[in-house]
């Protein structure tokens, strides 16, 4: 398979990597080991057209308590029991699921935007967050992130794997996107589009680089949410980054950019109990 599978270091040492599970039947999905603790997985287009309620007994979950939602590129944050208000409605209008209890599985949809798990190592509960570039400036993360805090957790409790999307080198926005996006970052508040961009771009690993045409940069999301995950006070060692590309690796994930086409895959996580 053609991803990377490179160990990021940091001071404290390197941060655990990624690997490729395979099913019964030869399907294959990847983890991160920052996820171990918990069932969970990004899935490939070989899954298609499962669905959460299918992919969920994957895990070890019931497809019962498999909850999505009606992504729409926001930061709008659902529980569970939210959801379940909804039965015979449809699905709500939101891009973040946390959980309140053990044994529920949570779920969102991409075909480049990027799919964040979250994990708390001592509740056991777990977020998912749907984040293209619109909910990346609306901080969709942030909004998960605080909703698990409401609900108890502990910000150096949290682990975040950022799962397959469309990497920076070959995602060609505006230059208006790229300023929307430097404008949810700390660092970019004061500055103008154009003293943000330059910011970025000259910052290691940039989220934002330059793109030869006029009035277009290339712009990485997972990096943008990173540095917004550093913002908040997460620790660098508790984000990891899938070394995968959805739009470079036509062979194993859908890409919307590449091909057009509403396909998805999906990337879900599965809650525990509290760890005594």
């Amino acid at each position: 398979m053609s991803c990377k599978n490179p160990r990021f270091s940091t001071p404290d040492g390197p941060v655990l990597g990624w690997q490729w599970q395979t099913t019964a039947q030869g399907q294959p999905y990847l983890t991160c080991e920052l996820l171990g603790l918990w069932p969970h997985g990004f899935f490939t287009q070989q899954f298609a057209p499962q669905t959460p309620t299918d992919l969920a007994p994957i895990l070890g979950g019931s497809s019962q308590r498999a909850y999505r939602l009606k992504q729409v590129h926001g930061p709008i944050v659902f529980t569970p029991q939210e959801i379940e208000a909804f039965r015979g409605e449809g699905f709500p209008d939101g891009d973040g699921l946390v959980t309140e209890e053990p044994g529920a599985s949570v779920w969102v949809a991409s075909a480049d935007c990027t799919p964040v798990l979250v994990g708390d190592r001592t509740t056991g509960q777990v977020a998912a967050i749907h984040s293209g570039w619109r909910g990346t400036a609306q901080g969709a993360t942030g909004a998960a992130v605080a909703r698990l805090l409401a609900q108890g957790s502990q910000l150096e409790d949290l682990v975040f794997a950022l799962g397959p999307a469309i990497a920076g080198e070959v995602y060609q926005v505006t230059t208006q996107v790229g300023e929307q996006v430097a404008a949810s970052l700390q660092v970019c508040q004061g500055l103008t589009g154009d003293e943000a961009i330059a910011l970025l771009q000259a910052q290691p690993d940039p989220p934002l680089f330059p793109d030869p045409q006029p009035g277009r940069v290339r712009l990485d999301v997972r990096q943008v949410i990173r540095r917004q995950l550093t913002e908040l006070g997460v620790e660098e060692k508790g984000v990891a980054i899938a070394p995968c590309c959805t739009y470079q690796q036509p062979d194993y994930f859908f890409s919307y950019r590449r091909t057009h086409a509403k396909n998805v895959q999906w990337s879900g996580i599965l809650s525990i109990a509290p760890r005594g």
